[in-house]
């Protein structure tokens, strides 16, 4: 045996016994956490039962023993999650100042050898970024501070190892030892399973690009172009994760918002974050968030609908900008003239001293604006009242100036305004608003005309701020026009946005993003924006990223192309078809042999609520169908229309019937083919 052997396997057995006493150290922890939770449960049921019997006074104790349950049956999950795998990887270093040497290992979960002592680190703690981001040799580290922008403590260090560890059911099957996080080996195994087992490996092959946006500042807002599978949503969630574990002091759970198009997305996403430790958080389509922006303005009779492509300007900026305009001239209108001069008791509130007040907060609505005004001039009269020696003149000065400026406070609907609004603007650009209109007053709206009464709720009638929400991350961005974005940036100024897309993946493309520049340039234009590109493509095979890149050069014009990760697969499949009757049992064919192969989640994707009509009917004679209206996203068959897939992936897809021709000289339907293909993670077949 070569002496470059012996060390590899002087290594390995090292590692080997390693992994055994870990394992060991986290049988004892489950076996502990087990005991402890079932006691903390007991006691905690006991003084449930005595509080609910009249002993009101144990109810302090009861949340005391209650936290502490959840806090025994959290640590027991991890332990239980950890066994199989307990690490990932391993990084050797000396602090530089301290001059201290340190190994330590990374796992999914932080697993703890006793109450102060850590045995694996967590994959989100400040030190577990060395392993994704630093190359061999001297580098820094730093500690982010929970309360402010900028960061903590620099750490310098030198790396002499980083090891990324392959480990299945509590055995070592091998290591490697990189400059880059993830070795591509492991990387292209992990690729190569199924969907589930690949959410579940995700962690040990963070890239380094991915992972920058997952640890970048929780106080900045990040705009993500990321092509067709280049782990967009994973990142989202893992960012999550990650802020909630480095921030808790700052923010809490119920500040978080998960928002999306569909409720097959959001579930698709939800339904990993348990994984990553993340609970409680909220989540919503976009249009039902903006219905709770709007409060009480917007009633149980109001129906959604799609936005129509031809009302498209609704959805750009120029028509944000006009409203805007508009509401500054109503704005003025109101409050232009706000100087009020008694006779009697003199200058109570001069125009300089309300024009600067006006100008210093831009936040506040115009109905907010008069109430505070009225709060102000009940405060001049107290004091030019003070030493007065007219009996009554103060009791009588505030009856006198009651509601003086609030009477003028807008009482009527976010709606009236926005239907002025419509009429100004269809005069402006000679568009005619009666159908708008019409349908409006019905009580009909799509995304953007709620986007637009948002921005007159906040800027008209809006009672006080909306703090609800702290941290919010939006997938699939590119399916809503700007002037959505311009409508929450605008009215959640405390909020910080994670927003994750692809101009390429716009399905609705008239009314959708085509480019970002509006977003840059317009609306996330601050020193804390920033914008990132993802562009290499993890989920497809190169056959299926192939195929994807011809239908990407016509959808996109080459903006954002895709640099695939090398795993090959099957070439895509084109099955010819002379009738749908065949196209149904060929493609039942290709399903039951993909369901030999162990595929689980296998997508027929449609070109359109008709197809998908058909596709379902003939189909689900012969294969049983998941209804993703009732299920959401899970294991099986699913027929869905290209709108429904985005942002999801399946072990296999099958396009049913797409037009192979029509999109070279069409973006709007290059674009719904390309999201189509894209999804395929192994096989890809296209049945015509």
């Amino acid at each position: 045996m070569s002496e470059n052997s012996t060390t590899e396997h002087r290594e390995r057995q090292k590692e080997e016994v390693h992994l055994r006493a870990c394992r060991a150290l986290i049988a004892a922890n489950i076996s502990e956490y087990e005991q402890q939770y079932e006691e903390r449960h007991r006691e905690t049921k006991e003084l449930f039962d005595a509080v609910q019997s009249g002993n009101v006074e144990l109810y302090d104790q009861m949340m005391t023993s209650k936290s502490l349950e959840e806090h025994s049956l959290n640590q027991l999950n991890k332990n239980q999650s950890a066994y199989d795998k307990p690490f990932f990887g391993r990084i050797d270093y000396r602090n530089m100042e301290e001059r201290l040497f340190e190994s330590i290992y990374i796992g999914k979960h932080g697993i703890l050898r006793d109450k102060v002592d850590v045995e694996i680190v967590d994959w989100r703690a400040p030190i577990s970024s060395v392993y994704y981001e630093n190359e061999i040799g001297e580098g820094t580290y730093s500690i982010p501070d929970s309360h402010r922008d900028g960061g903590g403590r620099v750490y310098h260090i030198d790396l002499n190892l980083k090891r990324t560890y392959d480990i299945e059911e509590g055995r070592l099957q091998g290591f490697y030892d990189s400059d880059v996080a993830a070795n591509d080996e492991l990387l292209v195994k992990y690729l190569s399973k199924n969907r589930d087992a690949v959410l579940g490996d995700i962690i040990a092959t963070i890239q380094k690009e991915q992972n920058e946006i997952i640890r970048e500042s929780p106080f900045h807002n990040i705009l993500v172009q990321g092509v067709a599978g280049s782990g967009k949503t994973t990142v989202a969630m893992h960012r999550i994760s990650y802020i909630m574990y480095n921030y808790k002091e700052r923010f809490t759970s119920n500040e978080f918002c998960i928002v999306g198009g569909s409720d097959i997305l959001i579930d698709y996403i939800t339904g990993g974050l348990p994984e990553l430790d993340v609970y409680d958080v909220k989540h919503m389509r976009m249009d039902e968030l903006l219905a709770r922006l709007l409060k009480r303005e917007w009633k149980k009779k109001y129906k959604i609908v799609p936005p129509a492509p031809n009302l498209a300007w609704k959805s750009k900026m120029l028509f944000a900008s006009e409203l805007e305009q508009h509401l500054q001239r109503l704005r003025d209108h109101i409050l232009g003239n706000c100087v009020v001069c008694d006779e009697d008791i003199g200058m109570l509130l001069s125009q300089k001293n309300n024009d600067n007040f006006i100008r210093g907060n831009p936040e506040y609505s115009i109905n907010r604006l008069l109430v505070t005004l009225d709060e102000r001039l009940r405060a001049r009269i107290k004091l030019q009242c003070q030493g007065r020696e007219e009996i009554g003149i103060y009791p009588k000065k505030l009856a006198q100036y009651k509601n003086y400026f609030s009477n003028h406070c807008y009482k009527g609907s976010v709606v009236s305004l926005y239907l002025q609004f419509l009429e100004v603007y269809g005069k402006a650009y000679y568009i005619d608003m009666a159908p708008v209109a019409e349908r409006i007053a019905r009580g009909v709206f799509d995304v953007y005309d709620m986007a637009a009464m948002l921005i007159i709720y906040y800027r008209t009638l809006q009672r006080r701020p909306d703090e609800e929400f702290g941290q919010m991350f939006i997938d699939e961005a590119q399916d809503f026009g700007p002037i959505v974005y311009y409508a929450l940036r605008t009215v959640l100024p405390e909020c910080y946005f994670t927003i994750m897309g692809d101009v390429s993946q716009n399905v609705n493309y008239e009314c959708g993003m085509n480019e970002w520049h509006d977003m840059r340039q317009k609306i996330f234009c601050g020193a804390n924006d920033s914008f990132r590109v993802l562009a290499k493509s993890y989920r497809n095979t190169i056959e299926i990223s192939d195929f994807a890149g011809k239908i990407l050069s016509s959808a996109s014009k080459g903006a954002y192309k895709i640099q695939p990760v090398i795993r090959h697969g099957e070439p895509v499949h084109f099955v010819e078809s002379i009738s749908l009757e065949e196209a149904a049992g060929m493609s039942v064919d290709i399903v039951r042999d993909m369901q030999q192969k162990g595929y689980e989640t296998i997508a027929v994707i449609c070109f359109s609520d008709r197809e998908k009509e058909e596709a379902v009917r003939r189909l689900s004679r012969q294969i049983p169908l998941t209804d993703s209206d009732k299920s959401g996203f899970c294991k099986g068959v699913m027929a869905l229309t290209v709108p429904e897939t985005k942002g999801l992936e399946f072990d296999c897809v099958l396009l049913w019937k797409p037009d192979l021709q029509g999109y070279r000289d069409n973006p709007k339907l290059a674009k719904l083919l390309y999201v189509a293909a894209t999804r395929a993670l192994h096989e890809l077949f296209v049945v015509r």
